[in-house]
């Protein structure tokens, strides 16, 4: 008797703590699905968060490869525009005149503007995976942006009350592509956040809101794309250790893509007649407040 109720309560130990892996991973979905396309942040929210519940770290691995839910999400949304792309570029190759169109000319920006983030990405990446994950990192990253975000929506206002024609999509030239690609760079720091870099440096470049946030998700395809590949074939032991481990990692990114289609819709809609200001006093709350927690040891930085 003693046996079995040993058994039981070692069962039930092991299903509650599998069912509260299975919250924190739905959890995890949400948050990355929410911030990874608002500017402020995914890789911060998703070390801050656990921090603040007492849970563990869940690793630049585990973070990497849950943006294939938001990598879907994109594809998803921009399908159109993404199959007009992809088929002007392979038609392009076939012809050899690689920018016979619009279409296929954006395909190779995107291209272009990626290369940066995979350069500094192999250069840093062990400082991505450790020192720069620390809080202390992410809380200055998350004020320092918001800082440079205000310059950029000012110089946006300035522009608009001159009457200058701010850049579309088919306005945009290799020099603002370049531009944008280098910005994404910053993307590398924890708590600086991939669009709300991208989108800053389409505001500098002369682009409306809008339009920065719709290059901004083109161009996050093949860094996200890349990135989640790399760290799924390098982590792949650790991450499918266990089906436990297996089903975290796969419930997270399917939250994260239903959660991150929504937000995609959001902020494409918010930023027609919205500014970016919302996110600038988030980031700037956030920011301060974590300094504050780790200043009183509340947190610890790793």
């Amino acid at each position: 008797m003693r046996l079995l109720f040993f058994v039981v309560c070692i069962t039930f130990h092991t299903l509650y703590i599998e069912h509260m892996d299975i919250i924190q991973a739905v959890v995890f979905g949400i948050i990355q699905g929410l911030t990874e396309f608002l500017p402020i942040s995914s890789t911060g929210h998703l070390r801050i968060i656990p921090a603040l519940l007492g849970w563990g770290d869940p690793g630049a691995a585990f973070t990497a490869v849950i943006q294939f839910g938001t990598l879907v999400a994109v594809l998803l949304y921009f399908r159109k525009d993404i199959a007009a792309i992809v088929s002007a570029v392979l038609k392009g190759i076939a012809m050899r005149n690689f920018f016979h169109n619009r279409d296929a000319q954006m395909g190779w920006m995107i291209a272009a503007g990626t290369v940066p983030i995979v350069f500094f990405g192999l250069l840093l990446k062990h400082q991505i995976e450790t020192s720069f994950r620390s809080l202390y990192v992410i809380s200055v990253s998350l004020i320092v942006l918001a800082l440079v975000l205000i310059v950029a929506e000012m110089l946006t206002k300035k522009r608009i009350a001159r009457g200058d024609k701010l850049k579309s999509l088919d306005d945009l030239s290799w020099k603002e592509v370049t531009t944008v690609g280098l910005w994404q760079c910053i993307a590398l720091i924890p708590g600086s956040s991939r669009s709300g870099t991208t989108i800053t440096g389409g505001l500098f470049s002369g682009m409306n809101r809008e339009t920065a946030a719709r290059f901004s998700f083109l161009l996050s395809l093949p860094s996200v794309l890349a990135a989640g590949l790399l760290e799924l074939v390098k982590e792949r032991e650790a991450l499918f250790s266990s089906s436990i481990g297996m089903t975290n990692v796969i419930v997270a990114t399917v939250v994260s893509g239903i959660v991150g289609y929504s937000s995609i819709a959001f902020l494409l809609n918010y930023l027609k007649s919205h500014t970016m200001y919302l996110f600038i006093i988030y980031r700037i709350v956030i920011g301060v407040g974590l300094l504050y927690l780790l200043v009183t040891g509340v947190l610890a930085p790793l």
